[in-house]
């Protein structure tokens, strides 16, 4: 499913910006990012540039695309080790759904290639370890002190979370289609308690942040998955959607298929760089990359069954998209 502006909309967005003095007159709009959840656009007046995140046309599941709830966590880390975007105005009622206006923040976002400057071994290897700084860094934040307490509910998470996805494809009796089953009964065996108690942003990849030189991270972005639990699910995420030279992609691994170029990390080496800055024990990091592959193959799965429905992205229709994040997460658990 799309959406983009139309004058009337468009007017209405005007109208705000230049009564929060963030733009005046006439403003062109343009979607970025890789995203098929919530929607992001440059917003510009010919002088000044603003990003503005809204997210899909309603209806919209409770719950889901809160951009308040996101506005607000990225205000919160304002001033943090982990770098963010400066929220500059929250619009709850202008449009069909509430959105937030941040700051661009100017520089690349690296999917399929690392431009230049940046693509050299050096600075290829600078972007693999501000990536992992930056994870240890935002696994390290006080929220309690930043007020987010009411994030979510990390005790029990693991456990939880896994049950939650599990019942997006289940049949009528709760029986996992046989695809998945194989997978999925390791998992349930195999939960482990948590390894602590953070913000977990729950889509951080390679084509999630903004870069700058020489190999640094300027602003992390989409954070409207993020909530409180268990740092190694982040962990697990990233290096599932890291690729490896020696196996098939998956579409998330497409995304950032820049990071087979020379110089970049591996798996492994960024999962021990991880460690090390954080002193956290990964003996369990398997499960949890394949939680993170076997999640993605139940989003896709549910995405295609609403696409088949005509309700649905049509980006997740095709069945083999499943089946690259299954396949991934048999290997990842040794089935």
């Amino acid at each position: 499913m799309t959406w983009d502006w139309d004058a009337s909309s468009r007017a209405a967005l005007s109208g705000f910006l230049a009564a929060h003095g963030l733009c005046s007159g006439p403003v062109t709009t343009r979607r970025i990012g890789d995203g098929h959840s919530n929607l992001t656009f440059l917003v510009s007046d010919g002088s000044r540039q603003v990003v503005v995140r809204r997210p899909p046309p309603p209806p919209i599941p409770p719950g889901a695309h809160d951009m308040l709830r996101e506005a607000r966590l990225i205000g919160a880390l304002a001033g943090t080790d982990v770098p963010v975007a400066s929220v500059l105005a929250v619009a709850p009622a202008v449009l069909d759904v509430p959105f937030y206006v941040m700051s661009y923040v100017d520089g690349p976002v690296v999917t399929d290639r690392t431009p230049a400057p940046l693509d050299t071994p050096s600075s290829r290897r600078q972007i693999g370890h501000a990536l992992v700084d930056t994870l240890a860094a935002l696994h390290a934040v006080d929220w309690r002190a930043l007020g987010l307490a009411d994030l979510g509910r990390p005790e029990g998470f693991n456990a939880r979370h896994f049950h939650r996805m599990a019942r997006l494809v289940a049949d009528a009796d709760g029986n996992a289609p046989p695809e998945f089953a194989e997978v999925q009964a390791w998992l349930a065996a195999n939960v482990p308690p948590e390894s602590g108690a953070t913000i977990v942003h729950n889509d951080y990849r390679l084509g999630n942040v903004v870069l700058a030189t020489p190999g640094r991270i300027a602003a992390v972005l989409d954070w409207e998955l993020a909530t409180l639990g268990d740092p190694l699910f982040d962990v697990g995420y990233f290096l599932a959607s890291w690729p490896s030279p020696d196996a098939p992609l998956t579409p998330t691994e497409e995304l950032g298929i820049a990071a087979l170029e020379p110089g970049y990390p591996t798996r492994a080496e960024l999962a021990s760089r991880y460690a090390s800055q954080t002193g956290r024990d990964l003996s369990t990091l398997d499960w949890y990359t394949t939680l993170a592959l076997w999640k993605l193959a139940v989003l896709y799965e549910y995405g295609r069954r609403r696409a088949v429905d005509g309700v649905g992205d049509d980006y997740y229709a095709d069945p083999v998209k499943v089946k690259s994040f299954l396949d991934a997460a048999q290997r990842a658990a040794g089935c």
